[in-house]
């Protein structure tokens, strides 16, 4: 008995451990087939956001390239590209009227203020902030409320005094109605990766109201650098393959021009 008492002894502990481990092993084992299923279900790019938002209205150029500034601007949520400041009704690309060309803005006030996105209006002009140009291309503020109207003014003088002698010929005016552009100039960069927009199921409606196809419209010519999109990649619900397609763009085109 006492023998028999001493095996169990030593042989107990032993089934213990081995017992623990099979457990263990069978644990891990579920766990990766697990992450290995979450890792296949499909990504949902995140083309509708719900935050309260504010307008904002530009006109600085040719509206391709502020469309992708503006899009992948923190803070911006939607963007769409369209004709405004005239009297031309239901103007077209090649019969645009007396209109500009401009970009609407959605953006979330508690993240960027009107002033910041301002700063970016005063610095990104492809032409016509000092120089006349065709009344297309005009630098154009169309604000949306009376305080708009002020910050804007404020913001003119400001800038008229860090450009002197150089005559700022910006108009500020109040926003009348808004004309969306032909959908070929709607994120017209993401547009041109035909695959990746494909990818993340963008359709006509989608080119106007999406939020991940505003951000990829930015990042895709490297608007706001690769810390900002690697930063955000996965909350834009990107697969993976599209996030490093992406990267490898922001990579090559950070610190570029905006305008074509």
């Amino acid at each position: 008995l006492r023998e028999n008492t001493i095996i169990h002894a030593l042989f107990i502990p032993a089934i213990a451990a081995n017992l623990v481990k099979t457990i263990n092993m069978v644990a891990t084992e579920h766990a990766h087939d697990q992450a290995g299923r979450l890792e296949n279900i499909p990504q949902q790019p995140l083309h509708q956001i719900d935050t309260p938002f504010e307008k904002a209205t530009f006109g600085m150029g040719c509206f391709w390239g502020c469309d992708s500034l503006f899009g992948a601007t923190k803070g911006v949520l939607r963007t769409r590209v369209g004709y405004a400041g005239g009297s031309t009704e239901s103007p077209a690309y090649k019969k645009m009227g007396d209109h500009t060309e401009v970009i609407e803005i959605d953006y979330d006030p508690q993240t960027i203020s009107y002033n910041d996105l301002l700063d970016l209006f005063w610095n990104n002009h492809e032409y016509g902030l000092t120089t006349r140009m065709k009344r297309q291309y005009m630098s154009l503020i169309l604000y949306h409320n009376e305080q708009q109207r002020q910050i804007a003014e404020a913001s003119r003088a400001e800038e008229q005094v860090k450009r002197a002698p150089e005559h700022i010929i910006t108009e500020i005016a109040p926003a009348g109605p808004f004309y969306p552009a032909e959908n070929y100039h709607q994120k017209y960069r993401l547009q041109g990766h035909t695959d990746l927009a494909k990818g993340i199921g963008l359709t006509p409606d989608l080119l106007h109201t999406s939020h991940v196809a505003a951000r990829l419209n930015g990042y895709l010519i490297g608007v706001s650098g690769l810390k900002q999109f690697e930063d955000e990649a996965d909350l834009l619900g990107l697969s993976k393959d599209q996030v490093q397609y992406v990267r490898e763009y922001v990579i090559q085109n950070e610190g570029g021009g905006i305008f074509c």
